[in-house]
């Protein structure tokens, strides 16, 4: 008899847990949707100054951290056509790189 009311309490328990974290949910994304757009233009613009650190030097910018960066460029060259296009320059900045 004591274990079918335990496992009526723990389903009951879980159940709620399962309510608790799916309100959770809603209320935080409701509470999100506002600022979505403006944390996505930051984020944009944070990854925008990060790749022109990392290819600064390969445009003739001095660049303190390249000996870091450099291992990067690899990484990036598959976002790189976005972000240059982005930017505002039709064809690749890079003399030896074309991408387009």
């Amino acid at each position: 008899m004591r274990d079918d009311s335990d496992k009526v309490a723990s389903s009951k328990r879980d159940t709620l847990r399962a309510w608790l974290g799916q309100a959770r949910f809603f209320t935080e994304e409701v509470y999100s949707a506002r600022y979505r757009g403006a944390i996505a233009r930051a984020r944009r613009d944070e990854d925008d100054l990060f790749m022109l650190l990392v290819f600064s030097e390969m445009m003739g910018v001095p660049n303190p951290a390249s000996y870091y960066t450099l291992e990067l460029q690899p990484l990036l060259l598959e976002r790189f056509h976005d972000w240059h296009t982005r930017m505002g320059m039709e064809h690749s900045p890079l003399d030896h790189f074309r991408c387009c």
